[in-house]
């Protein structure tokens, strides 16, 4: 049975642009959400991170399906070795100098169903992302 996906939006005080990088480049996104060895907003381009919770690595799986650059990024999100296969997509709106972004991750109902893969570890994950990591991170004052 296919689920509503999960969306979120927010609203930050910084311009697109600044956004835009910090979700799309290596080095920003590290400072606030996962330490890629590598990563490029380029259709095709695979990438691929681990996270420890529990005992447990959960190797992520991930390919850049659409860019549209400065408004929309997709990537498909699947782990090594489980049934699954979703997608994650970052859209901003400039609104003058803030800029909204919507997240939407879709096909969480194709992982296992489980505790580790619950809709709400999903929730609760992107709610610090877009809510806490990803603002604190572009409405910082640069000297």
């Amino acid at each position: 049975m296919k689920q509503e996906p999960f969306v979120i939006e927010r609203t930050y005080n910084a311009p697109a642009a600044k956004v835009w990088k910090a979700i799309t480049d290596k080095n920003d996104m590290k400072q606030w959400y996962f330490d890629l060895a590598e990563f490029k907003p380029e259709v095709g381009f695979e990438f691929s991170f681990t996270v420890k919770d529990g005992g447990f690595d959960y190797v992520h799986l991930c390919k850049v399906t659409e860019v549209v650059t400065g408004k929309k990024i997709a990537y498909t999100w699947r782990y090594k070795g489980e049934p699954g296969d979703s997608v994650v997509s970052w859209e901003l709106f400039p609104e003058g100098e803030k800029t909204r972004i919507k997240l939407t991750h879709e096909g969480l109902e194709t992982f296992p169903p489980t505790k580790s893969f619950a809709k709400e570890n999903f929730v609760k994950g992107w709610t610090h992302f877009i809510g806490a990591a990803l603002p604190n991170f572009v409405e910082k004052k640069t000297a």
